[in-house]
């Protein structure tokens, strides 16, 4: 064998008494066959062999296997971001002439993709009070195929009534997907409940670091699944396996954090009820949130993501006040180890249920700093807001 072979050929090594606690990163576009007859019956492996790299490895495999037993489904696709998992379940079930529900307080980008997309392609959305409950029955009509849930809204936190809503849709045959990236697996199981998908940005709690983009479908129906991974096929969507091994190392860090987030997040909220420039905190363990006694009913636990609403304030004001956080970071996503404040536009969202509150809103997202430190930059932040201004010299 020439030199130039060997260069190509990796050799075989044992991997006799090799036993690592780390899921090893598989890379691959082309899988190769033992033979050309395997090769030419590539098809019938099925979604769950191995025929291309863009289709999975043993890397991807494992990270969809520990999502769907968190979820307690059958099977987990995986998709390159949050968005990308709500817009192929949509794609995968509507059809020209068919109508999807989506709550007022959607991820403003799965609104736009309902008016941009799907409503020139000739399917319909319709937007329902995120408060309804089991009165979705009567916005169900014969065209209606899907309703969304998500719960809480990423940021005005209502919780909405889940399982209300999806026995109102099974009532009727309609299928529903569930945003429950606020939640995870590990305090809301929407297919325990009946849902149909169980949708997450695994760039968020999964991941963890704010360095991947990942998203994840889950569902209880191999049917479902089949649709879906036809779809992605087609478009020619994969992910990376570098991202997934990330995604795996952080699940294992990932029950610590949330529990740890969600205890200061609780604490953080009650405290800042008690500033004069906050008008009101929007987190579901307080008894103030709308949907709170859903959460206490269905979750009883929380992450690290809430919004507080201040009193209306120059902008300028605001601006010079986020501006001095020492701790908190100003960005968007959530979930990672750093904390952050993003200020929302929530209003000019809303088409159902109008937002009343003229001051503005800022979604906070706990990280893994010390609480005092956070604290102390928070309270720096609202003292500031609170100050009188000096008076004009003449």
């Amino acid at each position: 064998m020439h030199d130039s072979t060997r260069c190509v050929h990796h050799p075989a090594v044992s991997e006799e008494g090799y036993a690592s606690l780390a899921v090893p990163t598989h890379r691959a576009s082309t899988i190769v066959y033992k033979d050309a007859a395997s090769f030419s019956a590539r098809k019938h492996r099925g979604f769950d062999g191995y025929t291309y790299g863009l289709h999975g490895t043993p890397t991807t495999r494992t990270l969809e296997a520990q999502l769907t037993a968190l979820h307690g489904g059958a099977r987990t696709v995986l998709v390159p971001s949050g968005q990308a998992a709500v817009t192929i379940v949509m794609l995968s079930v509507l059809m020209p002439g068919d109508k999807v529900l989506i709550p007022d307080h959607v991820y403003p980008p799965v609104r736009s993709f309902c008016e941009d997309y799907l409503a020139p392609r000739g399917i319909v959305h319709g937007v329902y009070d995120p408060l309804i409950g089991a009165g979705i029955a009567g916005l169900i009509d014969a065209a209606t195929r899907l309703v969304w849930i998500e719960s809480p809204g990423s940021g005005t936190m209502e919780v909405q009534d889940a399982p209300a809503i999806i026995a109102a849709a099974k009532a009727k045959g309609v299928l529903v997907g569930c945003d429950n990236t606020w939640a995870t697996p590990l305090i809301f199981k929407p297919l325990a409940h009946g849902a149909d998908f169980a949708c997450e940005a695994l760039t968020k709690y999964v991941g963890g670091h704010s360095d991947l983009l990942l998203g994840s479908i889950t569902v209880a129906d191999l049917g479902l699944r089949q649709r879906m991974k036809e779809i992605l096929r087609g478009f020619g969507i994969g992910v990376s396996p570098d991202e997934c091994q990330l995604a795996l190392r952080g699940i294992e860090t990932m029950a610590l954090r949330v529990a740890h987030m969600g205890k200061v997040s609780e604490d953080f909220a009650r405290r800042l009820t008690q500033f004069g420039a906050v008008e009101t905190v929007l987190h579901p363990a307080l008894p103030s949130c709308p949907g709170h006694e859903l959460w206490k009913r269905d979750m009883g636990r929380s992450s690290g993501v809430f919004s507080m609403v201040l009193r209306p304030v120059a902008e300028a004001r605001l601006e010079a006040a986020l501006g001095a956080l020492r701790v908190f970071s100003i960005g968007a996503s959530w979930g990672g180890t750093r904390s952050l404040i993003a200020p929302m536009a929530v209003k000019g969202d809303r088409s159902v249920v109008p937002w009343s509150p003229e001051g503005p809103v800022l979604r906070i997202s706990i990280g893994l700093e010390d609480p005092d430190d956070l604290w102390s930059d928070l309270d720096a932040m609202l003292a500031a807001l609170e100050q009188t201004p000096a008076a004009k010299v003449a």
